[in-house]
């Protein structure tokens, strides 16, 4: 008797094929999920203000005989502790004057600007399959171009500013284009090179600044550099009495770029092409490795636009701390942003104001931890999809499968 026989499947899917699967799932999350996902950042954030507030502590040492001072105490902690947040990033609500009031909006507006820029880094890199846990390295190249063409050479006004800055993020893009030549031409996974990418740039990086050529001979045996030429810093957008300066505006510029660039271009066509699903696209007759080395090279460029931000936007030298952390916040930002235009801008607009309006909280007696412990539970709700869906009951997403089930058929033999 004759039995059909299934026909196999061709060949089992990569890890870096299920890795894809995996990132579309946590940025395929709709605005609700999102905005939830923050919701219980900010719920927990709470949950830490009233646990370690005094006088939530010694009313709870008479909590049956007087509960509404238990309770007035925590709504008062959490009221004052983002109280303090608001006027620290948005509008102090203290001052004397609408002029002096706006100045935490424009403190958040320049926190965000590095963070913007390298999020849309991080961001398409995902949306090309790769994970580029690479950004403090390519953000620290970026900035010793930028820097070293802002107090070596000397241009006019304007010409020095737009060479510094192009220094800046060509020598990212080459910092981060190595990863995807190694991808492409050895198989090597980007997240082992870009950590280690990361070491090897802050010690080349933290070395140049004890030699001649980033060395501040005024800083004595102190890694830093000279301050810029003011030729070559960013112009103040709102004159002296503001910090804020042109990066802003190179921000939304990146923004605009990149939505452009994934959504309308054909070279972001074979970016997500390959992000999808990388046999088909090669099949199709693109170049799955060149992709690599042009996808990690532009996604190590915004980085490098965040670098220069960080350096021609200040008045003085830069520390091998210059990155600020910039290079895994903007992790945090392309997942909270869903790898999009919008999304990665709204999302740096929200962790700047987080960062602005902390010194605020800590005034209030509140650790500023707790906003980073904010930003870790968003995170985590926003990588663990069937987490958040489970909490609040939502309904799980169809998504289509990356090649179709082929259908069972009989073999050669069974017709015959």
């Amino acid at each position: 008797m004759s039995q059909a026989v299934v026909d196999a499947p061709a060949s089992t899917p990569p890890n870096s094929t299920r890795g894809s699967e995996l990132l579309r799932e946590i940025l395929s999350g709709g605005i609700v999920r999102t905005l939830l996902a923050v919701l219980v950042g900010f719920v927990v954030g709470a949950v830490l203000i009233i646990a370690t507030n005094a006088d939530v502590i010694a009313a709870a040492g008479y909590f049956f005989s007087r509960p509404a001072d238990l309770i007035s105490a925590a709504l008062n902690a959490v009221s004052t502790g983002y109280g303090a947040l608001f006027r620290g990033s948005i509008y102090d609500t203290s001052a004397l004057d609408f002029a002096t009031g706006i100045r935490p909006l424009t403190e958040t507006l320049r926190f965000a600007s590095p963070l913007i820029a390298a999020g849309l880094g991080i961001a398409l890199s995902f949306r090309v399959g790769l994970f580029n846990i690479g950004g403090g390295g390519q953000l620290l190249i970026g900035a010793a171009f930028a820097g070293f063409v802002s107090f070596h050479w000397h241009l006019p006004y304007g010409l020095h500013l737009l060479v510094a800055g192009f220094a800046g993020i060509f020598g990212a893009a080459l910092w981060g284009a190595l990863v995807g030549f190694l991808k492409a031409r050895t198989g090597a996974h980007e997240v082992i090179v870009t950590i280690m990418l990361n070491y090897i740039a802050g010690s080349l990086i933290t070395f140049a600044m004890r030699t001649p050529v980033l060395q501040d001979k005024a800083a004595g045996g102190n890694p830093k550099t000279p301050p810029p030429d003011v030729t070559a810093q960013l112009p103040l957008l709102l004159g002296p009495g503001y910090a804020l300066h042109l990066g802003f505006i190179f921000a939304i510029g990146a923004t605009i770029l990149y939505w452009w660039l994934m959504e309308r271009s054909t070279v972001g066509y074979r970016f997500r092409a390959v992000g999808l699903n990388p046999d088909a696209a090669r099949t199709a007759g693109i170049n799955v490795g060149w992709v690599f080395v042009l996808a990690m090279g532009s996604s190590a460029a915004f980085v490098g636009l965040a670098g220069v931000n960080q350096v021609l936007g200040r008045v003085d030298g830069f520390t091998p701390s210059i990155d600020s952390g910039i290079g895994f916040d903007a992790i945090t930002v392309a997942l909270l942003g869903g790898s999009t235009a919008g999304g990665v801008f709204l999302a740096g607009l929200l962790f700047g104001a987080m960062k602005a309006g902390s010194p605020a909280m800590q005034i209030q007696g509140i650790s500023p931890e707790v906003l980073g412990v904010v930003q870790g539970v968003i995170v985590l709700f926003i990588a663990a999809p069937p987490l958040i869906r489970a909490i609040f009951r939502l309904p799980k997403p169809s998504l289509a499968r990356i090649t179709p089930r082929r259908r069972a058929r009989p073999s050669r033999k069974a017709q015959r």
